[in-house]
């Protein structure tokens, strides 16, 4: 039978004829997209079409037995057996109580009270890989206020030297001219401002990533600059790991975790985005973060949820979209694997 090589957590009735009509697939999805406690999600009927089509490879209003071989090797088995990558962004002294305390921005958010639940979240959960990504200035950054002076500003910038403050926005010269948030002196290489905060948990076999290491140009994202130009080395370990799935959490929530987590979408990821992991600076850029997200097929939970998805016993179906979208988009290159 067609469907008899699948698992228990998709328990349906199979076929008589070897192939799988669009209602049969309906059953398939509504086995697969539950919770640990059983409870079914829904999704929307044009997504469900589209995912649908995505296994009809040849348009035929059925998935036969190929067009399912496909199905199964590069869908269901990753929505029931992701393998996950859990990614902390800069959690570290100067964003907690140091120089860029983000407690003094305007959201006044306590960047300290991640810590707690990362550290729960590590001591239960068995991910595949985990990550620790560190803002690891040069002395002369870029983004230091107090380093202003020693750069030209193109003529466009409405900031200059005479009116600037901590946080504005300037443009200086360069080609492209660089639009750049200025920031207090941070997170630079050595010093004790860059270190991870001490009650963080680091476990073993854990890697770290360091990103802003280019004087001359800013990184939030932790896979690559801001002008993405140059690449750290999230992306070559994501891949060696054969990550499916990356749980992205830290300081600050609408920067560097907000970049990180768009990035990842972008790349191709099922990416998960922690809200009471992550803490921000500014209130209306962390419901633009949010949105962001979820609008390109991320979700975003708490920390109590993330062991059941990981071991798969919560299957997101904005998730399985996802990368049902990304198999489209690689579609012909993936079917002849």
């Amino acid at each position: 039978m067609l469907l008899d090589s699948v698992p228990a957590c998709v328990d349906m009735q199979t076929t008589s004829d070897g192939f799988l009509d669009i209602e049969e697939f309906r059953l398939l999805t509504r086995a697969l997209f539950r919770n640990d406690k059983g409870k079914i999600y829904t999704m929307e009927e044009e997504k469900f079409k589209d995912i649908f089509n995505v296994f009809d490879v040849n348009s035929n209003g059925l998935i036969d037995p190929n067009e399912f071989i496909f199905c199964w090797n590069h869908w269901i088995k990753i929505i029931v057996r992701p393998i996950s990558a859990f990614l902390i962004v800069d959690v570290q002294n100067d964003f907690i109580s140091g120089t860029l305390n983000i407690s003094n921005c305007s959201a006044q958010q306590n960047g300290s009270e991640v810590i707690q639940p990362i550290n729960r979240i590590l001591e239960t959960v068995n991910f595949d890989a985990v990550f620790y990504s560190l803002d690891w200035h040069p002395s002369n950054h870029i983004s230091f206020i107090d380093n202003m002076s020693s750069r030209d500003l193109h003529p466009t910038s409405k900031v200059t030297s005479d009116n600037v403050q901590i946080y504005d926005t300037v443009i200086f010269n360069g080609n492209p001219p660089i639009r750049q948030r200025l920031w207090p002196r941070h997170c630079v290489q050595d010093t004790w401002g860059s270190e991870l905060h001490k009650d963080l948990k680091v476990v073993e076999n854990s890697l770290k990533v360091y990103k802003g290491t280019n004087p001359d140009v800013d990184s939030y994202s932790v896979f690559w600059d801001n002008k993405k130009m140059t690449d750290t080395t999230l992306c070559a370990q994501l891949r060696l790991k054969n990550a499916t799935d990356i749980y992205i959490c830290g300081l600050a929530y609408d920067v560097c975790v907000g970049a990180t987590a768009v990035d990842a979408l972008a790349i191709g990821y099922r990416t998960i985005l922690l809200d009471d992991c992550s803490r921000g600076v500014d209130l209306k850029d962390i419901e633009k973060t949010k949105n962001t997200v979820t609008k390109n097929n991320g979700i975003i939970i708490n920390s109590d949820q993330v062991k059941a998805m990981v071991e798969g016993r919560d299957r997101r179906p904005e998730l399985g979209y996802k990368l049902a979208m990304e198999l489209k988009t690689n579609r012909h290159e993936r079917y002849n694997e």
